[in-house]
């Protein structure tokens, strides 16, 4: 796990920060109250310092999830500049289905920043594999979100906040670095404009 790759050499993943999540009563059991504005700050973050900023939507089978549905559709609270590629993706993670590592190696990008939705999947599984291709990786978990995880086969199931401490521990020191929102601002903050 290389850490010491420069900011100016990464690029912001917002992962499936889309409508599709909003339906049903799960919403209302989300977690990070913050999400959305640190997400914000992060994006404007990257724009100020013209770094590349990528955007995904998940597709499958699930009805709220496919293509053709009206929810499928990132949250109005981002709005990607024409530069910005949103990607489709039908895997868990950002690389498998889409043509990510390509576009990230033609910018020279070699570190990457993972935010967005479900912190222990989507977020969670583009981390490990974005390590596995040798790419820096920080994991921002205040700009990521998740929801309780009900057990199929017990009435039991994981907090939150469960969810959220076993991926940082999953991750932390094999897959990613966690960083904060701050601390990424602040290695964003002298970089010049491209």
């Amino acid at each position: 796990m290389n850490l010491e790759i420069p900011i100016r050499q990464s690029a912001l993943l917002v992962i499936d920060v889309q409508d599709s999540f909003k339906v049903g009563p799960r919403w209302q059991r989300r977690n990070n109250p913050e999400f959305e504005h640190n997400i914000e700050l992060l994006i404007a973050g990257y724009r100020a310092a013209g770094l590349p900023v990528y955007f995904f939507l998940d597709s499958d089978d699930s009805e709220h999830f496919r293509p053709d549905s009206p929810y499928f559709k990132l949250m109005d609270f981002v709005q990607p500049r024409e530069s910005e590629p949103v990607l489709v993706k039908t895997s868990r993670n950002c690389f498998t289905s889409t043509n990510l590592d390509q576009l990230l190696r033609l910018q020279d990008t070699r570190r990457v920043i993972v935010t967005g939705i479900k912190t222990e999947q989507c977020c969670e599984t583009t981390a490990r594999i974005a390590s596995d291709l040798g790419y820096g990786v920080d994991f921002v978990t205040e700009a990521t979100l998740t929801f309780p995880i009900p057990h199929t086969e017990l009435s039991e199931e994981l907090s939150a906040a469960e969810v959220v401490r076993r991926t940082e521990y999953a991750l932390r020191q094999r897959f990613a670095r966690i960083a904060t929102v701050d601390a990424l601002l602040a290695e964003l903050e002298g970089q010049e404009l491209r």
